[in-house]
């Protein structure tokens, strides 16, 4: 697939404008946010003041706002369902960031936002045409659903969400520029990676104020979208790769809460990265090796798409998990001397 001739232009112009446009932002919401806005810090927080959260509402809104022009001076568009899910889903999170929703109709808001975009999608873009339509879809759903999710579970340190994003929205961008992704999720990813760029320096440790659920949960549609685009694309061991620490971290404490009897659904700080701050490890070199991490697993995604075989795909995948492995083995562990 190759994008049009005039792309490196139009992503060179998303990202700093998306930067500049979230930091603005945010310095214009900080006293509203600090005001409306508190976290306070409880038995499950990694922080240890009162935070004004919601600076998702600047990244969300710099990330639209940008990649809807880009898209436009391009002659592509975002798709019309994917912007109203994310600004449905945002407002979910903003809901919840204000008074706490019940989790089953959280879940279902939140299953609304996803199916809303799977709806949309074309019934030619398929991951494996030998399954049903219906039964694909709901796979998507189910995944979808788990993968918004997972993105709000792991945004509770300083900067990890950035840590997070950054790198695998660059990779994207990468990928893009080279022609082996569509260019309106490039865009996106080039306008959601300046946006995370530009609310960085007030989420580094310590945090001047945080993303709140108003940002997590559309990060985690959009991230999820662009991924997915790649996997329609044939390239589902790359898309299972760029996220692959945050899936790991996610899905292993949510298997070990099921098994202890736990109430998997209710705050927690059992995440490898929360266990590592616990075991002396400190916030920026924890968010550091993530981002580390985070770009091997970005190369590894580039060897499986440039090599393109399922011999490439295993060993990529298999080097991926042994690295994400390791990472969450050396957080589980108390510091040594």
């Amino acid at each position: 697939m190759n994008a049009p001739d005039s792309h490196p232009t139009i992503l060179l112009l998303a990202l700093p404008a998306a930067a500049l446009i979230c930091a603005a932002l945010v310095v214009l919401l900080r006293p509203l946010l600090h005001r409306y806005a508190l976290a306070r810090p409880n038995a499950r927080s990694s922080h240890k003041v009162p935070t004004p959260q919601g600076a998702g509402i600047a990244v969300i809104a710099a990330t639209l706002l940008v990649a809807g022009l880009c898209t436009r001076l391009n002659g592509s568009a975002i798709p019309v369902a994917l912007v109203g899910a994310t600004v449905f889903i945002a407002l979910v999170g903003f809901a919840d960031d204000i008074r706490p929703i019940p989790v089953v109709p959280r879940l279902l808001l939140q299953a609304t936002a996803v199916g809303a975009v799977l709806w949309a999608a074309p019934a030619a873009m398929r991951l494996e045409p030998w399954l049903p339509l219906a039964v694909e879809r709901t796979m998507l759903l189910i995944a979808g659903l788990w993968f918004v999710n997972l993105v709000n579970f792991m945004d509770g340190l300083d900067l990890m969400t950035a840590a997070e994003t950054v790198p695998v929205t660059g990779a994207l961008i990468l990928f893009g520029w080279l022609g082996d992704h569509p260019l309106p999720p490039t865009i996106i990813a080039a306008a959601l990676c300046g946006a995370m760029i530009g609310f960085a320096p007030f989420n580094r440790p310590v945090a001047k104020v945080f993303l709140g659920d108003v940002g997590s949960l559309p990060i985690g549609l959009l991230l999820g979208w662009c991924l997915l685009q790649l996997a329609w694309h044939h390239y589902i061991a790359a898309a299972l790769l760029l996220p692959l620490y945050y899936l790991g971290d996610a899905t292993l404490t949510l298997l070990r809460r099921m098994a202890r009897g736990e109430p998997f659904w209710a705050a927690h700080r059992t995440h490898f990265y929360q266990r590592a701050t616990d075991n002396g490890i400190a916030v920026s070199r924890i968010v550091a090796e993530v981002f580390a991490l985070n770009i091997v697993l970005a190369a590894l995604a580039m060897t499986s798409i440039k090599l393109d075989s399922a011999t490439t795909d295993i060993l990529s995948l298999l080097t991926g998990s042994i690295a994400v492995g390791a990472l969450l083995y050396r957080f589980s562990r108390k510091k040594t001397a």
